[in-house]
């Protein structure tokens, strides 16, 4: 298994800081100062364990790195943590919204971020292959992809992963804030208007048709579930 991680930061001090922290857990390190030469570096190398982007990078920035790992066929289940300025909230939003597994606002320390970089391994764990199926829909973990009645349904990046968390544990009811911390990351948790956004979107997607049928049931004052049998 991988044991490396890809850092992208074009401030020295905090790339040699990561670079060495980690080395010293045992990690192998591919540290980078912008998106360009990490691309360009990472052609030839194997799957990293997680990438670490700061989002303000001189070029490419840390969010059109992530866009193009998530359209990458080897790299959209990779994690990814998000390193942001204190004030940049609407980056933060943009990076959970469109793949990241967590962020930390800097200035951070090594052991909050090493513990993020734990909790968000254990929860990206890789699934296997096995399709999931309940009635007309079909999951397809490989391939990311949901079909209903055989059509390929589009879903974002976490709608994926929110539906696909569901269906791995069926008719188990998950509160809002736990499916915000296994989703979203710790510090979603208490932020349940992004968990509601998703279900409705979910629900739309795949509820509609001449016979609509309810997958994701809500249990009224405890959460969600998604019903099978």
């Amino acid at each position: 298994m991988s044991r490396s991680i890809v850092v992208v930061e074009d401030d020295e001090s905090i790339r040699e800081m990561l670079r060495y922290y980690f080395q010293s857990v045992g990690y192998t390190v591919r540290p980078y100062e912008s998106g360009e030469a990490m691309f360009e570096g990472e052609t030839a190398q194997s799957l990293p364990v997680l990438f670490i982007l700061d989002i303000m990078l001189p070029g490419m920035d840390g969010l059109e790195i992530l866009r193009r790992l998530r359209e990458g066929r080897n790299t959209v289940e990779v994690p990814v943590i998000m390193l942001t300025a204190r004030s940049a909230e609407m980056d933060r939003v943009s990076g959970l919204e469109n793949g990241a597994d967590d962020y930390v606002v800097k200035p951070f320390g090594i052991m909050e971020l090493q513990a993020r970089v734990k909790a968000v391994l254990r929860r990206t764990q890789r699934r296997g292959d096995q399709l999931l199926t309940c009635g007309d829909l079909e999951i397809d973990p490989a391939a990311r992809e949901v079909r209903k009645a055989g059509r390929v349904v589009e879903l974002t990046y976490k709608e994926f992963e929110l539906l696909m968390f569901l269906a791995e544990n069926p008719n188990i009811v998950f509160s809002k804030d736990t499916l915000s911390e296994r989703i979203w990351g710790l510090d979603a948790v208490g932020n349940t208007a992004t968990v509601t956004v998703h279900i409705n979107r979910l629900r739309e997607k795949l509820e509609s048709g001449p016979v609509p049928v309810s997958y994701i049931q809500t249990v009224w004052g405890a959460g969600y579930r998604f019903k099978v049998g």
